[in-house]
């Protein structure tokens, strides 16, 4: 039984509009007709996707959905940019997951003209990034990010090692974080970081930094880099202002209110993700109990096997609501730093649940590299550990419960 795309959009009434239903359908479509036999097709070669599905991901002006219509994006809030992404993550999380490295991402530098350029560039699909905060000793506690940056004249120098940077030898830049100082005394620890934009040609390194891909089990599509930074240098003017662009217009680009804006948007954007996969392992679930006869019947007569998927879809559509309704707040101008994190621990954890469920309903079939299902699961499971593992998640939202030590 071959899946289609359900017809109907996944939009509460409170949500829903004709031009929001529309996107909805055009990011559905791509998916399903574009996406999805190119990962069929790539995933188990561990391939990058192709520069032509990222081109027209940008003529669909999806790079600029959080750009303000002035500097040349489409001028929509988180809403907009996480229902596309579900749709993508439905085919191939890689998908959904390039869009972050436009959005305004890598133009926060302080030349107002300069600025307005790259935000230009970036709407169009034409300055795409990548990010390296991580380090082998500093993933969830960025304020131990130890790669220096030294003045040098009009120039800062990059020194350090830096992991899991996606997407790095593609971009057009990579944004680094490092520090240009110890924190004082009464400081936060986090005093003294700083990023900086080093800005380079697609396909290969600037001077002084090298790179080795990292072999993944899942999350293929682009590479994941480990980056040696040895005596980079990044003139004055590409130190940046904030770690985020312009993520929904009218956003602040720097200072704390920024940052933490950027993060809750991450948080939310890995939630709508988790909810594409987990969709994609309901839909094929279902397709294949129709599909496989056992004992003179098909799986779908089983009311266990049914149940199972009953409780699949209910998790899945409860995940979706509750993306729905944090972007909306984020876009109303809400902080919802909780109500980020609380929606990124419920639809990662339920990710990992229902796509381990769709491999058990397809049996041995799920085991293998035959059906989709097995790649929804790696994927899945690494859902919990980008954008703050879940352990992350459940500190922000005691902490924010219980605020007293």
């Amino acid at each position: 039984m071959t899946f289609r795309p359900p017809a109907a959009p996944d939009l509460a009434s409170p949500w829903r509009t004709d031009a929001r239903a529309a996107l909805q359908q055009e990011a559905r479509a791509f998916a399903h007709d574009v996406v999805l036999p190119v990962a069929d097709e790539l995933d188990p070669q561990k391939g990058e996707m192709p520069r032509e599905v990222v081109e027209q991901m940008a003529a669909a002006g999806w790079f600029g959905l959080t750009v303000p219509a002035a500097s040349g994006g489409l001028g929509l809030g988180v809403f907009e940019y996480c229902l596309v992404s579900e749709e993508l993550a439905r085919a191939w999380l890689s998908v959904a997951s390039i869009l972050a490295r436009g959005q305004g991402l890598g133009t926060q530098v302080h030349d107002p003209a300069r600025k307005a350029e790259l935000l230009r560039r970036s709407a169009q699909g034409d300055w795409i990034g990548a990010i390296a905060l991580s380090e082998p000793t500093a993933g969830s506690d960025l304020a131990g990010v130890q790669t220096r940056a030294v003045r040098d004249g009009d120039d800062w120098v990059l020194t350090g090692h830096k992991r899991w940077a996606g997407n790095a030898l593609a971009a057009d830049f990579v944004e680094v974080l490092a520090r240009v100082r110890e924190p004082e005394e009464g400081e936060p620890r986090s005093a003294g970081l700083e990023p900086f934009l080093v800005v380079k040609e697609r396909g290969t390194f600037p001077d002084g930094m090298t790179g080795t891909p990292i072999d993944k089990i899942g999350y293929h599509g682009f590479l994941t880099w480990d980056l040696e930074l040895d005596g980079v240098r990044v003139p004055d003017s590409d130190r940046l202002a904030g770690l985020y662009g312009d993520a929904g217009a009218g956003a602040d680009s720097g200072g704390f209110a920024a940052v933490q804006r950027g993060l809750n948007i991450a948080r939310v954007h890995t939630a709508a993700r988790a909810v594409g996969v987990a969709r994609a392992a309901v839909e094929d679930s279902t397709a294949y109990l129709q599909e496989r006869e056992q004992f003179g019947h098909p799986l779908s007569d089983f009311q266990a096997l049914r149940f199972a998927l009953a409780d699949m879809a209910a998790d899945v559509d409860q995940a979706r609501a509750y993306w729905q309704q944090v972007a909306h707040l984020l876009d109303e101008g809400v902080p919802c730093e909780r109500e980020s994190a609380m929606v990124k621990l419920q639809a990662t954890e339920m990710a990992v649940r229902v796509t381990g469920q769709a491999m058990q309903l397809h049996g041995g079939n799920g085991y293998t590299t035959e059906r989709r299902v097995e790649r929804y699961w790696r994927d899945a499971r690494l859902t919990t550990i980008f954008e703050g593992t879940s352990e992350i998640q459940r500190r922000i939202i005691s902490d924010r419960l219980l605020p007293r030590a």
